[in-house]
């Protein structure tokens, strides 16, 4: 029986990736490693399961055959796997997040070392990156992803966290300044803004009659919201920023939140995950842990 099942995994993955070294990539196996156990595979099957050549690689017409019953069998192998450790509370093999690079690094993966180091069998694999991924082409076991989600054939998703945006500026800035009274006030101020691809990302408050768009002037505009932090911070202008990220300058008094009377918007912090019969336990653990840690709208 192990002789028939070895290489399964090797040979999807392969299908999956489009490429040996794609394969390689998600397996954490050489390029050649994937090459040989393909060729032993297909040695031992008695025919050819890949139509290579230099540019290319498409799977014969035996080798389809072959690629959707191993799906079924490695299907049933992984629900089994799920049956039993639902069974115990301690999550083995790896597991593959991708998530936003600042985030990730602030929020996401500290939470997820959390769960690595009381349960020693466990193996993360995180990945940053503010593109979003095709969690079943790119081979991710979860994702993590702010705001509204766009397609979700085949996903589940789950919220495990709520960011609140704040306005707020340095002490220095609001002495020279003075702190905006309302919305219509945000037009006599400097703004630092997060700009990407020439498009302004414009400040949100969601108001009794609708959400309110507001772009204050702004010279300073960056693509990465710790730059912006910075800035602010340093006195160049108003910052529209989540809390997660300024809560210690807060605290520490380098930032001040203005129009604090206004509400401010709440953007949700999604996991998704591709839809399977059963759920591994290492995946329903770093979903527990992560809506119980990650932070929440009330939070500064």
């Amino acid at each position: 029986m192990r002789e028939v099942l070895s290489g399964l995994d090797v040979f999807v993955a392969a299908v999956e990736a489009g490429s040996f070294a794609a394969a390689a990539e998600r397996a954490n196996l050489t390029r050649s490693a994937v090459a040989k156990t393909v060729a032993r595979l297909e040695a031992r099957l008695g025919t050819r399961l890949f139509q290579r050549t230099t540019r290319s690689q498409a799977l014969t017409e035996d080798g389809q055959l072959y690629y959707e019953r191993c799906l079924r069998a490695l299907e049933e192998l992984r629900a089994g796997q799920a049956v039993l450790e639902s069974g115990r509370r301690e999550a083995t093999g790896r597991l593959r997040v991708s998530m936003p690079v600042l985030f990730g690094r602030r929020c996401v993966a500290p939470v997820l070392a959390q769960l690595a180091a009381r349960h020693p069998n466990l193996e993360l694999d995180l990945s940053f990156s503010d593109r979003p991924v095709d969690l079943v082409e790119d081979g991710f076991d979860l994702a993590i992803r702010n705001g509204a989600l766009g397609d979700g054939a085949g996903l589940m998703a789950r919220t495990v966290g709520m960011q609140r945006m704040v306005v707020c500026a340095a002490p220095a800035y609001l002495a020279a300044h003075g702190a905006p009274r309302d919305l219509a006030a945000l037009a006599a101020h400097h703004a630092v803004t997060y700009g990407r691809a020439g498009r302004i990302r414009v400040w949100q408050f969601p108001l009794a009659d609708g959400v309110r768009e507001v772009t204050p002037p702004s010279r300073l505009r960056l693509d990465d919201l710790e730059a912006i932090a910075d800035a602010v911070e340093a006195g160049h202008g108003l910052g529209w920023l989540p809390c997660w990220l300024v809560r210690d300058r807060v605290r520490a008094g380098t930032l001040i939140p203005v129009l604090k009377d206004l509400p401010q918007l709440v953007f949700t912090t999604h996991a998704l995950w591709p839809q399977a019969p059963h759920m591994p336990l290492r995946l329903r653990l770093a979903l527990d842990i992560l809506a119980a840690e990650l932070p929440g709208s009330a939070e500064l």
